[in-house]
């Protein structure tokens, strides 16, 4: 029987790959979408029975139905309980009732959605990798092509069309660098087993790809497929234990193995490529950084020649704030994996250089430098009597250079001659210096017409040194300002409590405090074990004042660290994060306090007066509601920067964006081109969330693009030509009175700050009304959400909680967009925006004019209204009337709920009527469908959590034991409603 996957011809599965637009494009989807759907009812049948495939049958076909027969209403979100499709929602109710009796066959049920949703998300991923080819081929066809927004050539082309010339286009790429910083919270919720099972997976699915494959092979990969699915279900997808810290760590990590390691040379590759492209050589005067560079002056600059435009962070096993497993051997952890990690690769790469390097000088010469820097190292062989790595390779200098560098890192080659357990080379302790020793050895190669083996060997090598040194990428340390502000009081009831004199500390300090100064010890030993710059900034949370920074420089100090930075350890910045919308008004006044104090001064001047600033997005948003949130960061961050300018500080802010819209997230590169004008310096550091490291960077084309996208719109930010095209168009206009609107530019026009401060102030005032302030909300959230499961679902290490306290302001923005995303209802994400769009348009005869053309035409505003008009898309309140009906109190039920379906409905029709759409998502049709195919799918596991959630509780006011079984069945639903949505919290 011929394979899902034979082609009825292989020109047509070509055009498909090739195809730039249209439905032919998306038909390679739609193939493996079905494909893997009937893989997968294989498999249930075989796994589990025919009765259980049936019952998913079953579910299936009434989900459709239903969302079918909304179709077919009036698409208001008010319609959704229409007889018609009413009818199908009570009979899926029925038959999940009569499954979910059978407590195994609703986890079976539930895993069997979830598994589609794992198949249908690797489907998707792999149909991105696929339309990037097609890209890059068609990009490749036509050198002035069209190319896509994002795409670093189309930022250069742009930037070229705008009058910049080479020269200026390098100076401002070596101004940017983009530090992604990966943290654990929310993680992955997925197992890393199941992580693994995925990239086979989505290995066979790329490999079903090429063109032509044989028949037999076809069938092959088929089998594997279907077998890598069977394992799959045959693994545990929900944890019977919570992720330790050590865990989260090594999750992270693996992302470098599975695809960062690889992706960094076709990265630089990339960006060599595009500049030459829009800036050719023969036009152009290339900067060249090594003289002694002898490239063709038709071909790419080097890598190695190409400013550091990434580099990598991480709080995994750094942030304590709330969370009592990240100790300080959690931090030692996490620092010895990276090191361990890393030093494994290098040798790797060495390993590599070494077997194809083979030069000799019988055949070729080597430089003077290589000569005198492999007779340092022979001579101290020498000395300790190991000389037989010499005798061996004789006249290949190079390579006998290349043993001694891996030496130095710990190993040595091979295929070389076994030396003793402790070589004589001491180890490296500074990348400088690795970094020298591998230029040294270009060098040599480029003088003696190596060129060639210097770009396949040794470049790719130096871009990864400067980017992971020797410590692969920097931990942050994170606690709360108010447990310092604790620990600080508690030592200061002591005497002799100067930092700068012996003390002689309480002998019963407080866990909390003890904790603390265990952590600063901790800090300054790792500095001296590992890389100084492993550990280089301390974020404080819940940052309120000056003096909050100050606390942590004295403790630091306390603790034994250094925290100016001298020649060989960049010292520890504390970095202030600014969270709430109080916070976030009172940030500029805060650093200029502190920036112009005379105790700061020393500090400023170790660290070259640069300062790191971070803002919080998630909280915000939790405080404040959407517009608020981003508006209140977005003039945080101008006003910071003109504080900066002031004071004559460099400063680089770190933004804290979940990976859900709830919590502050949606598309990063569109976020970073609506940073205000004039307010950016090229550096940027942003969180991935766990939840997103898996859509970003879990194979190399996939990390390539993501990174390649931000830094495409650092430069955009930086340089703007948008606005410098767009005056230029202007100047031709005659009619000078016409008024220009800056289109895109990211260039705000006095009325449109005035409207988002308006919008700011009603959608605040209102979502403080009636989610903050109001104690029903708090209620009905904790009643009408899974939130409570989230404990048992074993996400991550973190507790849900800060304390066992059960209020509002002691909840997570975690859990707060958990609980919400699961029930469907989604309120983080628009709550407050319907209100005050509406009412701006009702107050001004202008309003809804002004509003359209802000959406069109100022990226902030078009960020907000996008990112709420997914969240809109995903929700779905005829399943949240389902979740609300778990309140115990009609009367406050009834309140909240009318409360959150109106304002849910206003939202939905002020964003038609901004955007000018018939429905959600009209203008993105990839992500419509996407939703659209998924939603069926996700809306049985919310019937069935539903279901178990009410038996849970009732047999909770009974006194009834709670079963794992039960626990597990609804960790299962959690598991694929957040696959489903691609949303954890």
């Amino acid at each position: 029987m011929p394979s899902l996957w034979t082609p009825t011809d292989w020109p047509q599965r070509l055009a498909e790959l090739q195809a730039p637009t249209g439905e032919v494009k998306e038909a390679p989807l739609r193939r493996d979408v079905r494909s893997l759907g009937v893989l997968l009812g294989e498999v249930l049948r075989e796994q589990a029975g025919d009765p259980l495939y049936d019952a998913v049958e079953a579910l299936r076909r009434t989900a459709i139905a239903r969302r079918e027969a909304e179709a077919r209403q009036d698409t208001e979100a008010s319609q959704a309980g229409a007889p018609d499709a009413s009818a199908h929602l009570q009979h899926a109710l029925t038959l999940v009732h009569s499954y979910s009796k059978d407590l195994t066959v609703a986890y079976q049920l539930a895993r069997a959605f979830s598994f589609y949703f794992e198949l249908i998300n690797l489907a998707e991923t792999n149909h991105r990798k696929r339309r990037r080819i097609s890209h890059q081929l068609s990009e490749g066809l036509s050198a002035t092509g069209a190319v896509q927004r994002g795409d670093l050539r189309g930022t250069l082309r742009r930037l070229r069309q705008a009058g910049i010339t080479a020269d200026q286009a390098h100076a401002l790429l070596r101004r940017i660098c983009v530090s992604p910083v990966f943290t654990a919270h929310p993680t992955e919720v997925a197992r890393r087993s199941v992580m693994f099972k995925r990239r086979r997976i989505s290995d066979l699915l790329e490999q079903l790809d090429r063109i032509p494959v044989p028949e037999p092979h076809l069938e092959s990969l088929e089998r594997d497929l279907t077998a890598e699915i069977t394992a799959l279900w045959q693994t545990d997808d929900v944890r019977s234990a919570r992720p330790t810290v050590r865990d989260e760590i090594r999750m992270a990590l693996d992302y470098y193995e599975s695809s960062l390691f690889d992706t960094l040379p076709v990265l630089y590759s990339e960006v060599a490529s595009a500049l030459h492209a829009e800036y050719p050589p023969e036009k152009e005067t290339k900067i060249v950084t090594n003289s002694n560079s002898k490239e063709s002056p038709n071909s790419p600059a080097s890598i190695s020649d190409l400013p550091q435009l990434i580099s990598f962070g991480s709080w995994i096993g750094g942030d304590r704030d709330g969370n009592p497993f990240v100790t300080p051997q959690a931090t030692r952890d996490a620092l010895a994996m990276a090191y361990s990690l890393l030093q494994s690769h290098y040798r790797r790469r060495l390993q590599n250089i070494f077997e194809q390097l083979g030069s000799s000088t019988q055949q070729v010469p080597v430089s003077s430098s290589v000569s005198k820097l492999l007779e340092t190292y022979l001579a101290q062989l020498r000395t300790a009597g190991q000389t037989a790595l010499e005798e061996r390779f004789h006249f290949e200098y190079l390579r006998l250079l290349v043993a001694c560098i891996m030496m130095r890192l710990g190993a040595t080659p091979q295929s070389a001659v076994p030396l003793p357990p402790n070589p004589a080379l001491t180890p490296y302790t500074r990348a400088a210096d690795l970094l020298s020793d591998l230029t040294v050895l270009r060098t040599s190669l480029l003088e003696n017409s190596g060129q060639r083996l210097a770009q396949l060997l040794i470049d790719p090598l130096l871009i990864e040194v400067r980017t992971y040194g020797l410590h692969l990428q920097t931990l942050d340390i994170r606690q709360h300002a108010r447990v310092h502000s604790a620990a600080i009081a508690e030592i200061s009831a002591w005497k002799h409590c100067d930092p700068n004199h012996p003390l002689s500390l309480p002998a019963a300090l407080s866990e909390q405090s003890a904790e603390v100064l265990d952590t600063f010890r901790t800090i300054a030993e790792l500095k001296q074990t590992y890389s100084p710059e492993s550990i280089r900034q301390y974020v404080i949370s819940g940052a309120t004042s000056a003096e909050d920074v100050l606390h942590v420089i004295w403790l630091a100090r306390l603790g034994g660290v250094n925290v100016e930075a001298n020649e060989t350890d960049p010292g520890l910045q504390p970095v202030p994060l600014f969270e709430s919308i109080e916070d976030l008004q009172n940030a500029p006044a805060i650093m200029r306090e502190l920036w112009t104090s005379e105790a700061y001064q020393p500090l400023l001047k170790s660290w070259n007066h640069h300062q790191e600033v971070m803002l919080g997005y998630s909280d915000s948003n939790k405080d404040g509601g959407m517009i608020t949130s981003t508006w209140e960061i977005w003039r945080a961050h101008r006003a910071l920067h003109q504080v900066a300018r002031e004071c004559n500080i460099n400063l680089r802010l770190f933004h804290g964006r979940g990976g859900t819209v709830g919590r502050g997230g949606g598309p990063t590169h569109r976020a970073i081109f609506a940073q205000p004008v004039d307010s950016f310096t090229g550096e940027l550091r942003i969180t991935e969330q766990g939840e997103v490291l898996n859509w970003k960077y879990s194979d190399v084309i996939l990390a390539e693009r993501n990174l390649e996208l931000m830094i495409a719109a650092s430069l955009d930010a930086l340089a703007r030509p948008d606005a410098t095209l767009q005056l230029k168009a202007t100047e031709k206009v005659t009619n000078s009175e016409t008024p220009r609107i800056p289109h895109l530019t990211g260039e705000i026009l006095p009325a449109w700050e005035s409207t988002l401060d308006q919008l700011s102030a009603t959608s605040y005032a209102f979502y403080r009304k009636h989610i903050i302030d109001n104690p029903d909300t708090f209620t009905y959230f904790e009643q009408a959400t899974p939130v409570a499961e989230l404990e048992h679902a074993r996400l991550g290490s973190r507790p849900a909680k800060r304390s066992a306290k059960k209020s509002m302001a002691d909840l997570r923005a975690i859990p707060w967009v958990f609980g919400w995303m699961q029930s469907r209802q989604l309120v983080p994400a628009y709550f407050g925006v319907g209100h005050a769009l509406n009412l701006f348009i009702q107050q001004n005869p202008d309003g809804l004019a002004q509003l359209q053309t802000m959406a069109r035409s100022f990226p902030l505003f078009l960020d907000i209204i996008r990112n709420v008009e997914m969240a809109l898309a995903k929700a779905d309140f005829g399943i949240a009337r389902l979740y609300a009906s778990l309140v115990e109190d009609p009367a406050l039920r009834d309140r909240v709920f009318n409360t959150l379906e109106a304002e849910f409905n206003l939202t939905h029709r002020m964003i038609l009527e901004i955007t000018g759409q018939k429905s959600l998502l009209q203008t993105n049709p990839v992500l419509e469908r996407s939703i659209r195919l998924r939603n069926p799918y996700v809306d049985p596991m919310s019937l069935i959590q539903v279901e178990l959630i009410r038996r849970k509780r009732s047999a909770i006011e009974k006194s009834e034991p709670i079963s794992t079984e039960l626990d597990r069945a609804i960790s299962a639903t959690i598991n694929g409603i957040s696959a489903g949505l691609r949303n954890t919290g």
